[in-house]
């Protein structure tokens, strides 16, 4: 059974409890983090936390120490479970307060820090078939509102597109914005290949992905063309390619949407050496930190 990290201390996953009027619980004010650790190494740690620190500046919501501290404890909480291979998920919430929405009442957050051992999120099988994708009904959260840049605790969105697209077969379900644009997964950012070029929407109406960024680094390395901007339906339909990337799905080619081949249906073979090459700088000096120190 896993350690928890609860506000400094580390305890018993059946021992990690926060009040019934915490408001992370009650309204879904926080933010968190997914981290993953590769062989040893903590991926992209720095890139992370900073996107933790970002995203809790969005909501007004102060993190109770430096992100160094933060970047130390999570370290602290993979060796206190004596893991070099895990998911991370760092959470903020504004506290224990009152039961209605003013955050005057919330005097101090909750640092909750969960690290467990984890595989791929779709399995080995759909890896090697492609995933099944549903255009969701849901739309993706309006920049005008709580823009989905941030990585807040509210994914009710999210929880109900990937339950229809499951509804209906498939195993991941595909958002739009407000205005009809192709936005990102229910967990991951999208990626569409088409006439030698590489298209990805523009980080306004999707999340920031980290594992994003070092994609787009891989094409870049490969010689391709990469393109940000904004991409409609039919553009997703008539790709040669499409696939997926987040901490949780790594790199993950798509097969079918809504009932249509995506090129021949089958992986394509952009996505897998991308995910090739991706699978190759994980666990490594150049893009981790270590986890134990050497001796």
């Amino acid at each position: 059974m896993a350690k928890i990290y609860l506000n400094g201390e580390f305890v018993p996953e059946e021992e990690a409890k926060i009040s019934v009027f915490d408001h992370g619980l009650l309204y879904g004010d926080g933010v968190f983090e997914g981290i993953r650790a590769y062989d040893g190494y903590v991926f992209k740690l720095d890139d992370h936390v900073d996107r933790l620190y970002r995203s809790a500046r969005a909501i007004n919501l102060e993190i109770p120490f430096e992100a160094g501290d933060m970047k130390d404890k999570i370290l602290e909480s993979l060796r206190e479970n004596g893991f070099g291979e895990a998911y991370i998920r760092p959470i903020i919430t504004r506290g224990k307060g009152s039961l209605g929405i003013d955050t005057d009442s919330c005097s101090d957050p909750t640092v909750i820090i969960i690290s467990k051992e984890w595989e791929s999120l779709y399995g080995t099988e759909l890896y090697e078939e492609g995933l099944k994708m549903l255009t969701t009904t849901f739309r993706n959260q309006p920049k005008e509102g709580l823009p989905p840049t941030v990585k807040h605790m509210n994914y009710l969105t999210n929880v109900l597109a990937l339950m229809q697209a499951k509804t209906w077969g498939a195993d991941e379900a595909l958002m739009l914005d407000t205005q009809g644009n192709v936005s990102e997964g229910s967990a991951d950012n999208i990626f569409v290949y088409r006439k030698g070029a590489v298209y990805t929407p523009p980080v306004i109406n999707n999340l920031p992905g980290i594992t994003r960024g070092v994609v787009l680094e891989l094409l870049e390395e490969m010689g391709y063309e990469v393109k940000e901007e904004d991409l409609g339906l039919a553009e997703v339909f008539t790709a040669d390619e499409v696939f997926l990337s987040g901490t949780a799905a790594e790199v993950a080619p798509v097969a079918e949407i809504d009932g249509r081949k995506i090129g021949d249906g089958e992986p394509g073979e952009l996505a897998l050496q991308v995910k090739e090459k991706f699978g190759k700088i994980t666990g490594t000096e150049e893009t981790g930190t270590r986890i134990y120190q050497s001796t």
